[in-house]
């Protein structure tokens, strides 16, 4: 099979598509803006160069952080087998060429999880997202009925939230394998409209709502993050 390559504006992945049984998440921080650019052309020229690995992989993104030093890699698999597979079989080359042209990458870690729920994008848009906000959050503890619990809230605050900023376009909301964390995939209209939204009244996006109020202060929760995000490079097998 051949690659298929999408690049900035459209270096996304289809979220919704039908298949997906797990999806890899992780970061790399490879210290500069610079070489932020030099992994990014590293990593397409290592997948390019080759035939895709399986069928099993359905897509690989990677998107640059605002903090300009991090990369975002984003994967659909079909299975935990099929990136058993790809690591045991087809990993070694692709890593070996990207570390030889941009030496020194810290690989800070991947997590496995699965997409739980989505929404905020209308059927009649199609706007496209300038800027991608990783929200990143930990539990103290592995509990599968907590993490949806946490996403169902948050659904209800943003259904209660009449002052929510336009410029959010859509959130996928995935909870890790493993019960212990959750992470969801914001799509913004630009770094812009986040930052606009976080300087509003409420803690965070949202308003100062019972239901925001309800999120913020949910039991359990021992860590996270929010990260900003530009669309670099999507790969997909090709026809």
């Amino acid at each position: 099979m051949t690659v298929t390559v999408n690049v900035q504006p459209d270096a996304r992945p289809d979220l919704g598509r039908p298949g997906v049984g797990v999806v890899k998440v992780s970061t790399w921080d490879v210290g500069t803006p610079e070489r932020q650019r030099a992994a990014v052309e590293a990593v397409s020229k290592a997948w390019q160069s080759r035939d895709w690995p399986s069928a099993g992989l359905l897509s690989y993104t990677v998107h640059i952080g605002e903090d300009g030093r991090t990369l975002l890699h984003y994967t659909q698999w079909t299975d935990e087998d099929a990136a058993q597979d790809f690591s045991d079989n087809h990993r070694d080359g692709r890593v070996a060429e990207i570390d030889a042209a941009v030496p020194g990458i810290e690989r800070l870690g991947i997590h496995s999880y699965t997409l739980y729920r989505s929404g905020g994008l209308g059927a009649d848009e199609r706007r496209v997202p300038g800027c991608l906000v990783i929200v990143d959050v930990e539990f103290d503890g592995p509990d599968a009925a907590r993490q949806r619990a946490w996403v169902d809230g948050v659904f209800e605050a943003l259904e209660s939230d009449s002052h929510l900023h336009p410029g959010g376009i859509a959130g996928y909301f995935h909870i890790s394998v493993d019960g212990t964390r959750v992470l969801n995939y914001a799509e913004w209209e630009s770094a812009q409209a986040h930052r606009e939204a976080l300087a509003g009244p409420g803690d965070g996006v949202g308003s100062t709502t019972p239901q925001w109020a309800k999120v913020q202060s949910f039991p359990g929760v021992s860590g996270g993050g929010v990260n900003r995000y530009t669309p670099a490079l999507s790969l997909s097998a090709g026809v």
